[in-house]
């Protein structure tokens, strides 16, 4: 009877165990993603502003040149 609650116990804790190495990689491909899209967004906001710079330069030197 000792050995029937000693298989069972090993047998939850195996299932726990896997179940918990599965939500880390989730966590982890989740958390690559949020990274990942932070960037994105950081690196078109900053060539969006640097194509503004060079048009209100553009324009300065082309009013100048007039």
């Amino acid at each position: 009877m000792k050995n029937v609650f000693k298989l069972g116990f090993l047998g939850l804790a195996l299932t726990i165990g896997a179940a918990a190495c599965n939500n880390a990689g989730t966590t982890n491909e989740e958390a690559a993603d949020s990274v990942e899209n932070t960037i994105d967004s950081l690196t078109v906001n900053t060539i969006d502003t640097i194509d503004s710079i060079g048009a209100a330069a553009q324009d300065t030197v082309d009013s100048l040149a007039r």
